[in-house]
């Protein structure tokens, strides 16, 4: 039996062209929001997310953040051209409409994050996985009542830039770029480590979060890094330092 285009949301692209939705007027764009199925909102999603991480985007990627079978992908690829969410031809590039799509999504499910976290309490990990079901069903009024009562935020709750918010992100590189005794402030978690299980827990509950601020203790070229915040020692692997992205402080700053 052919595996659905999008596991998690069996019969993802039924054929047939989106009817027009309702106007949206948030702060990302006023355009006619047409109806798409879940399944193309997740892929616009996910190809946005890879690109905004400076990965490359291509299938076997696609394929292993939603967790489905390169061939479903393929499949998915095509009619996501077809529907004019993406561009003709090998490279997978989102189009203008398929942009539109994928800040819109993108935008909803960070504002979701930071509801879930500010107001009720939860988790970085349960908000991430409560938002990823939200960005699906907030209607473009709740949307914008969410980000007035959360005060127009520019950021998720990892630092992730919320489109439309006007945020300017700083200058920031990999914590592995920092160099040991030199002072850091945490910037941004990649949306790349948001799907490593167990990485928003650890980071949380070690303190390592947007705004704080910490000193490198040590840092091997290929092993963990370790790192002093909020007055006790964190060590970190390899591969979550090289994607935790810090502003270095200059010394007598």
């Amino acid at each position: 039996m052919e595996e659905p285009p999008f596991r998690r949301l069996a019969g993802a692209a039924r054929g047939g062209k989106p009817q027009a939705g309702v106007v949206y007027t948030g702060t990302v764009a006023t355009w006619t929001a047409p109806e798409y199925h879940p399944a193309f909102e997740e892929y616009c999603e996910t190809i946005f997310e890879l690109a905004e991480d400076d990965l490359d985007v291509i299938q076997a990627r696609i394929a292993d953040r939603l967790e489905i079978s390169r061939p479903a992908v393929s499949e998915m690829i095509r009619r996501m051209q077809d529907q004019g969410l993406l561009e003709g031809g090998r490279r997978i590039k989102l189009t203008d409409d398929g942009m539109k799509l994928a800040k819109q999504v993108v935008r909803r499910h960070r504002l979701a994050e930071r509801f879930l976290t500010d107001v009720l309490g939860l988790s970085w990990a349960e908000a991430h996985a409560e938002a990823g079901k939200w960005e699906h069903v907030l209607s473009p009024r709740v949307e914008e009542a969410m980000s007035k009562l959360l005060g127009q935020p520019t950021t998720c709750p990892h630092g992730n830039p919320i489109p439309g918010s006007g945020y300017s992100a700083p200058e920031s590189v990999a914590l592995t770029d920092v160099a040991e005794g030199e002072a850091f402030v945490v910037s941004r978690i990649t949306e790349e480590l948001e799907f490593v299980d167990g990485v928003l827990d650890f980071l949380e509950d070690s303190s390592i979060c947007p705004g704080n601020s910490g000193i490198v203790m040590s840092n091997p070229d290929d092993g963990a890094t370790t790192v002093s915040i909020d007055g006790e020692s964190v060590e970190i692997d390899h591969y979550t330092s090289e994607r935790l992205l810090v502003v270095p402080v200059p010394a007598g700053a």
